[in-house]
């Protein structure tokens, strides 16, 4: 059993997480995509997500860069090689297949937990 993390203290960490990308502008967005399999632009999406159309993407895409996205990139991103951008395709293939087994798992789990047949009561005459 994982042990779960208090609410405060996850935006405490989520909030130390940005300031540290902000301070880290030498790491590109392909390389934490590469390694980690997210990337600032990531962290910019869930936060619209999560905030059920309160936040544009690039609203939140600018609360996680603290500038415009597109300042960011003209400040700080260069060009990406071949090998950055093979290593960020094989980790989102890598993300796919990881949440595919995930839904799988979810969908068994789900499936155990009804029964194959409705109960005798309900099908057999009489009862």
């Amino acid at each position: 059993m994982t042990t779960p993390i208090d609410d405060r203290l996850a935006a405490a960490a989520f909030h130390r997480l940005v300031e540290h990308l902000r301070l880290r502008t030498d790491v590109q967005n392909v390389d934490l995509m590469g390694v980690a399999g997210f990337c600032r632009n990531c962290l910019g999406d869930w936060i619209s997500e999560a905030s059920e159309g309160r936040l544009s993407r690039d609203q939140a895409r600018e609360a996680i860069y603290g500038m415009p996205q597109s300042e960011w990139k003209a400040r700080h991103q260069g060009p990406a090689t071949p090998e950055q951008l093979a290593r960020m395709e094989a980790s989102v293939a890598l993300n796919d297949q990881l949440r595919a087994e995930r839904e799988a798992r979810l969908d068994e789990a789900l499936d155990e937990s009804f029964p194959a047949s409705d109960p005798p009561a309900m099908t057999e005459p009489g009862r």
